[in-house]
């Protein structure tokens, strides 16, 4: 008889937790309820910003997964968000464009202030916030026993990539907040060119370039959304990949430019372009070949933003020495890197010939052969030459006719 009961109990609990979720992959154990922090996860991504929401907690409050919209905006079926029942638990999942984010009432807000940048001078550092929340509608009565739910989100990308992931927490059971942090640095390429039409990428000869050859470089973004612009704020060389090598060689930073290189556009759309020439590194003397890598700190920024962020030249206070060895304390920083440029050494010798004793004897007895054998055949000469003249003499015939 206890068995029965017992089996009657599971049967009748079992019932009451497949009418409670209504077939969702929920456990009553777990989820009967209210949302808390850990139900909603945030993927901020290059071009699409991914929210998860535990629908379990949802169903527990009385809503369903169409009550849920981003920013109140529940009249509006792109603003929904979609059941995914083959996950445990059930989740609904919000898919957000950064390209069109702005319509379902998410806002983006890029802030300024001074900081640390990617080399470890103090700059105007940026920072992009994306920030929105998911909820549930108000009831149309005056009072509702029925849980408002309240999802805030935000992805924060700092537009250097000084990258800190952190998490905000809340105490109110039935609000959770979530920031996370993303990276656009991705969509970003360090590509070397043979000209300035920048079409056909630079192939390096086996024999390395010839030193001077004009490189053109260009720092391009790709799969990035189009409010961003390309702000390059350091290109260095080194003659290692390493872009925190201890030996390293300016081109731009800042207003201070090497003069063999020439900025050609910047801040101004999803590519910065600018050629140097190329050159080797003295410590290369003794090798054929030279090897030079070259790296760029680069910036997004929006294009009304972009013209604060350039430097003003003339008024600013140049590096030393000591500033640019502290880039390397930075950390977390991406910077983007090409190369190996490889350049054709600029003191090969011609091979020397030198000769040997036997050698030098060998020929120096050949030319004191060669005066004897001249002047004994002058000799030779001589004496022949004296000997057929009085012959020559006694030998003539006389003409009768002077007789």
């Amino acid at each position: 008889m206890e068995h029965i009961l017992l089996i009657l109990l599971l049967f009748t609990k079992a019932l009451s937790v497949g009418a409670q979720f209504n077939g969702y992959n929920c456990d009553a154990n777990f989820h009967s309820r209210f949302p808390a922090e850990r139900d909603i996860s945030v993927y901020c991504g290059v071009q699409t910003i991914t929210l998860k929401i535990n629908f379990c907690p949802v169903l527990f409050s009385g809503y369903t997964d169409t009550d849920l919209a981003l920013n109140g905006r529940h009249g509006d079926a792109h603003c929904r968000g979609f059941i995914n029942n083959n996950t445990f638990p059930t989740v609904v999942i919000f898919s957000i464009s950064l390209a069109t984010l702005e319509s379902c009432g998410n806002s983006l807000v890029v802030s300024t202030a001074q900081g640390p940048n990617a080399y470890g001078n103090l700059s105007l550092v940026q920072i992009g916030n994306i920030s929105g929340y998911i909820d549930t509608p108000d009831p149309p009565t005056i009072i509702s026993y029925l849980p408002g739910l309240l999802y805030k989100f935000s992805c924060s990308y700092p537009l250097e990539y000084l990258v800190n992931n952190t998490q905000l927490a809340s105490s109110a059971a039935a609000i959770s907040v979530k920031d996370s942090n993303g990276t656009f640095v991705s969509t970003l390429n360090l590509l070397l060119y043979n000209d300035s039409s920048y079409i056909q990428q630079l192939s390096i000869p086996m024999a390395g370039l010839t030193l001077k050859t004009r490189v053109f470089a260009a720092v391009k973004a790709s799969n990035l959304d189009r409010r961003w612009n390309i702000l390059m704020d350091y290109c260095y060389t080194t003659p290692s990949g390493n872009p925190n090598d201890d030996l390293r060689y300016d081109l731009f930073f800042s207003c201070e430019k090497d003069p063999q290189t020439t900025v050609f556009e910047n801040g101004k759309s999803q590519m910065g372009r600018f050629a140097f020439e190329v050159f080797r590194f003295v410590k290369h003397k003794n090798q054929k070949m030279s090897t030079v890598f070259l790296h760029c700190v680069t910036k997004l920024c929006r294009a009304d933003d972009c013209p604060m962020l350039m430097p003003i030249c003339g008024s600013r206070r140049k590096r030393d020495v000591s500033e640019g060895k502290e880039s390397n304390s930075a950390s977390g920083n991406a910077v983007l890197t090409a190369g190996p440029i490889i350049t054709r050494s600029a003191h090969l010798k011609a091979p020397v010939f030198q000769m040997n004793t036997v050698t030098s004897a060998l020929i120096s007895g050949m030319i004191i052969l060669g005066v004897m054998s001249v002047c004994f055949f002058i000799f030779s000469l001589t004496l022949l030459k004296g000997k057929s003249t009085p012959v020559s003499t006694l030998s003539g015939v006389r003409n009768p006719a002077f007789s």
